[in-house]
Formats: C-alpha cells, structure tokens, sequence
C-alpha cells in the first residue's frame, strides 16, 4: 500500500471517527464547550430588567448578631414587616419552610402537649409567641413568595404555587421530574402570594447555569421560583402553556419553552451583587434607604457560607443561591431568554460538517497561511451569525462546537497536507540533487528567489562527455547488460559533477552535458569546471577496467569544455519543461568533445574558459577550425602536472 493511499485511509477514519464523537457527545465534552462559550456571549446579549431588585444578604453579620441558621419565624416576620413597610412590590424568601418553627414557644409548647397528652400545655402555647403565626401575619402585608424544593422520596401530593393550564399538547420530553415537592407549611403557603421550586443543576462541568421555569413533581406540575416571582409581579393568577409555538405565558409575558422547561439564566459577578444588596442587619435595624425597596423585587436569603448554599456559576466560583436566583428573575424579567430549539441540534451538525468538509479542503489544497486565512474566516462568520442569533433571536446556537470540529479537521488536513508536501520535497530534493551540488540545493531551498528559471543571460562554463566506440558497444551489448553499465557509468558520472559543484543538464545517449555557474552563481567556475574534467578522465579511465566494462568493451570517454555567455532558462510547454541553455559556448564545447578525435587528446579546452585558469593549470595543444565559427581558435589541455 502507498504512502497515500494509506493517508487516505487514515484521514477516512480519522474523519468518521471525528464525526461519530460528535454525533454522540462522549462525556459532554461538546455541550460542555457550546455552554462555556455562551457563558462568554450571554453577557453582551441584550438582557435589561424592567423591574429594579434588591437582595436581603443574611450574612454572617447578621447571623452573629441574632444568631445561628436557622433563625426563628418570629425573627423573619420582624425583617418581613420592616420590608413591607417600605413598599415592594413582592418578597421573596429564598428558603424552605417546611414543618413547625422549632424555636417557636408555642410551638414546643404544642410539641410537649402532644407527645404527654396534658391538655394545659395546649392552653399555654395559645398564649405564648407563635413565630408561625407572626410569619403568616407579616407574609400578608406584601405579596410574598415562598421556596419549595424537589424530592425523590415518596410522599403526598403537594399543592401550591399558581395552578398552570395547557393550550394543545406541549411536548416537554426532558422536563425536570421528582417524585414529590417539599414546600412551605400549609399556613404559610395560604398566605404567601406564590411558592416556587428553588432547584438548580449544575452542567457536567459542575457549573449552574439552570434553573426549572417548570417542573413534574408527582405528576403535577410546578412552576419555578423565578417563574413565581414573575407572575405576582404581572398580577397573573395563573400559568398558561401555548403548545404552538411552545411557550409558557406570565400574564403579558410570553416565555420561549424549550425541551427541558428550563431557564438559562445570565449569571453576574460579585461586583454587581454588592451593588444591589443589603444586609439583613441594616433592615432589622430600620438603617435603610426606603426608596431601594419600593416597588422593587425583593429577595431574601443568604451569602453566610456556614449556611452552605453555595454555587458555582460562569461568573463566579461560589455564588449564594439568592444571587442566583436574582439572576435567574433579572433574565426572566428582561425577556432576554436564550433558548435552545430542537431545530437547532440539527442546524448545528450540518454547519459542523460544512464548516468540517470546507477546512479539509483548505487544508489540502490551499497553502498553509491561505488556508488558515480562509478556515478563519468561515469561522468568524459562524461565531458571528450565533452571536447574532443570540443578540436579536435569544437563540443559543452553538458557537464553538462546529468551528472547534472544523478547527481541529483543517489541523489534521494541514498536517497530513505538510507531510504530503514535505514527501514531495524530499523527492524532489533528491531529483535536485542528482543535478546539482547539496549546497545548491540547500541554497535554492533556502531562497527560492535567488532562481530564475523564466529565462536570463549568464557566464556559464559547459562541459560535453561521449563514449568512444559507443554505437559499434551497444550493437553487440546484450540490453539488460549495456543498461546496467550505463547506469553505473552516468551515476559515477553525475556524482564527480555534482560534488564540484556542476549541475548534470541532461544525459543523451552515451553522453552527458554538464553546467557550472547555472542556475545560481558559482565562484571559479572555470577552475571548478576543468578540475571536475580532471577528475571525471580518471574515473572513467578506472571504470574502464572493472571486470563489467572490459567485457562489452567499453571505449574511452572524451571530453569538451568552454566558458561564455549563454541564454538560459525553462524551455517547453504544459506538459515538458527542460531547464537547458542555448550559446556559443554550448556549441563549442560541444565540437571541443567531438575534436578530442582528431587531437588524439581526452579533454579539449577552449580558450575563453582556459583565458580564466591560473598559468601552468594548461597547455596549448594547437589552433583548430570547428564548425559554427569563422576563425580558428587555440584549444587547451590539462598541463600533464594536473592530470
């Protein structure tokens, strides 16, 4: 199997591999990375409350000061009426209070009656301070909501919160289900205006992002309590589910309802927390500014952490349960919901594989720079139309999961690209290097613009080589042996030329023609040219010898050489270029090889290339008429010392 083919193979499975994890999501790791990146768009969505909210901090001051969770209802009824007073527009208390007031007297009181059947401790306890009834009486100076929370244990149906109707048949597959709801004591319950779940879920990378607008407990269900405080605020005495479109109706305010029935609130920092809250002790102390708490939402809860209702969310590593749930109110109040659609599952996968297909193909035939450049771009463009869709739809269209799939498929391409090229490199670099000395090689790779093959004038010195008797050899040569032979001889050939830093121009028949000072400039050409002459008459007169040579009776090898300007460069069409040069010089050396017949000699030097040598490098060996030219010219040998 090829090199490519089997890269083929690899990318194919690479691909379906790719595809599948995304498909199936392995341990969240795309919804982990969808989530994280709207957690960085939904705070430049549009997102502004209508409603100003204020959140009651019972901190730890506060718990020094009038003592440890949980504190009695009479102590919350003291903080309730301190707030109605002031004229908000519902409380909310971020709590459950489910069962008796345990540090209610009347309340132990009625404990120690019933559990000793004395009929005089009943008496008593109507007579001693009942922290239950003091809440319920404070819970119906101002509309007032009240925590519920879900259970998986079996218990009894419970009833509270605003009854919600359907519309149709709402499709909610993946709404939130438990068995059973835990919620405040039947007496509080009558009084307040609303209870609403306080749940929250935190995603797999352990971050809440989530609460129910709505969820199944025991079949019935219940409204969150974002949702709760939002309807008392519109005076709506109930909730109403549209099946078509899905949504859930708050009196005037229509909310998009997806899947899950939940609502992805936009988490705040701590720094926006402080600008809305105060503590428990300024209100129970009546040191407060009235007008924060008129017409205002108004939480109360805890940030104490020995109260341990602590979250981590996208802005903050531990956020008490009151801020969140002020996010979750400010983001239902804005309007502003993002939701996620079923139709958008499949719109993302068809981006994903677009988007993917599209960087695989950058990556493969695009150069490296050009093809990030594009990948970038087809990026930006889907970061931008799921920002967008966010902003102006509140649809949170995954922004980072497609273009992370095509991120990581250009990668692989532009790698398995790389090593492609990297291949064909080697290849070449090595066909280069039959022509031509490494070091011009690594020059040329080096810097590709110092290579001019379009076509110049240049100084080159060429030397032409010819077997003697080659036609009469090669006629009673058996192929496979003469082939052989060839071979061993143009390798040896080509080595000597490329190791004086020649380039092997072509090789035609028997012979061999060779260039120095092409295509990049070589100092001493002419010297290097006649010195590789040398050396390539004592190889062949060695390679004559071997026992393969003598047997098909190889002859002696000639050799020309002369220097001049010639005209140089690519010359062909689509489909056959030939780097060669075109000259005087070339003809000459050529006719130089051919008279080394006449001359008896085995190299013949014209004189421009031996006018270049240093004295004593040559000898005269007499003038000589050759084609193509009209006067005669002194030729040259090597001087016998450098032979």
């Amino acid at each position: 199997m090829s090199f490519a083919s089997a890269a083929q193979i690899a990318g194919a499975v690479v691909l379906l591999a790719v595809g599948a994890l995304w498909a199936i999501d392995v341990g969240g790791v795309r919804s982990v990375l969808r989530e994280n990146a709207l957690d960085l768009e939904l705070p430049f969505s549009d997102a502004t409350p209508g409603q100003p909210l204020v959140v009651i901090d019972i901190d730890s001051d506060a718990l020094r000061r009038y003592g440890p969770w949980p504190w009695s209802r009479a102590l919350l009824a003291r903080l309730v009426d301190a707030l109605s007073g002031a004229g908000p527009t519902v409380i909310g208390l971020d709590m459950l209070l489910d069962g008796e007031d345990r540090l209610s007297p009347a309340a132990v009181a009625r404990r120690l009656a019933a559990e000793t059947g004395r009929a005089d401790l009943a008496a008593i306890a109507r007579e001693l301070d009942d922290g239950d009834a003091e809440l319920e009486r404070a819970l119906t100076l101002a509309p007032s909501v009240l925590g519920a929370v879900l259970s998986q244990e079996p218990g009894a149906p419970y009833r509270g919160g605003a009854p919600v109707l359907a519309r149709g048949a709402p499709r909610l597959p993946d709404i939130w289900r438990a068995t059973a709801m835990i919620g405040p004591m039947p007496a509080l319950a009558a009084a307040a205006a609303g209870v609403g779940l306080i749940v929250f879920e935190n995603d797999p990378d352990g971050v809440a992002r989530r609460t129910p607008l709505l969820a199944l407990a025991g079949g019935s269900l219940a409204p969150g309590f974002a949702v709760e405080a939002t309807r008392v605020v519109r005076e709506a005495s109930t909730l109403i589910i549209e099946a078509a479109p899905m949504r859930l109706q708050i009196g005037d305010r229509a909310v998009a309802l997806g899947p899950d029935a939940s609502l992805r609130f936009r988490a705040s920092p701590p720094e926006v927390w402080k600008r809305r809250t105060l503590s428990a002790v300024d209100i129970l102390d009546r040191r407060f500014d009235a007008e924060r708490i008129r017409n205002a939402i108004v939480l109360v809860g805890s940030s104490a952490p020995e109260v341990g209702i602590l979250r981590r969310t996208a802005e903050a590593e531990a956020a008490p349960a009151v801020q969140i749930e002020a996010d979750a109110i400010t983001t239902l109040m804005s309007g502003a919901i993002a939701t996620r659609p079923s139709i958008l599952a499949p719109i993302e996968t068809t981006g994903a594989a677009l988007l993917g297909l599209l960087a695989i193909a950058a990556g493969a035939w695009l150069r490296p720079m050009r093809g990030l450049a594009v990948v970038a771009g087809l990026l930006a463009c889907w970061i931008g139309l799921a920002a967008a869709l966010l902003h102006w739809g509140n649809l949170a269209m995954d922004p980072a999961g497609p273009p992370a799939l095509a991120a990581l498929l250009f990668t692989v391409s532009a790698l398995a690209g790389a090593i492609r090229t990297e291949r064909r490199e080697r290849r070449l670099r090595g066909r280069f290097e039959q022509h031509l000395a490494p070091a011009i090689v690594a020059r040329i790779v080096a810097s590709p613009d110092a290579l001019r093959l379009e076509g110049e004038t240049r100084e080159v010195t060429a030397i032409f080589t010819d077997i003697e008797g080659f036609t009469a050899m090669s006629e009673r040569a058996a192929p496979r042996d003469l082939i052989a032979l060839l071979d061993a001889y143009f390798q040896m050939l080509a080595d000597i030329i490329v190791e004086h830093g020649g380039m092997v121009d072509k090789i035609v028949g028997d012979a061999i023609h060779a260039l120095f000072n092409a295509p990049l400039d070589l100092p001493d050409h002419p010297q290097r040219a006649v010195a590789c002459a040398v050396a390539l008459s004592k190889a062949c007169a060695a390679f004559r010898i071997r026992p393969e040579a003598r047997a098909l009776g190889l002859g002696r090898t000639r050799i020309g050489l002369e220097t001049g300007p010639v005209i140089i460069g690519d010359v062909g069409g689509k489909r056959k270029l030939d780097y060669t040069a075109h000259g005087m010089a070339i003809n000459t050396a050529a006719r130089l090889e051919a008279a080394n017949k006449e001359l008896g000699t085995t190299i013949c030097i014209g004189p421009i290339a031996a006018a270049r040598l240093a004295p004593g490098t040559v000898r005269s060996i007499g003038r000589l008429k050759i084609r193509g030219r009209s006067e005669e010219i002194e030729v040259f040998e090597p001087a016998p010392s450098k032979c």
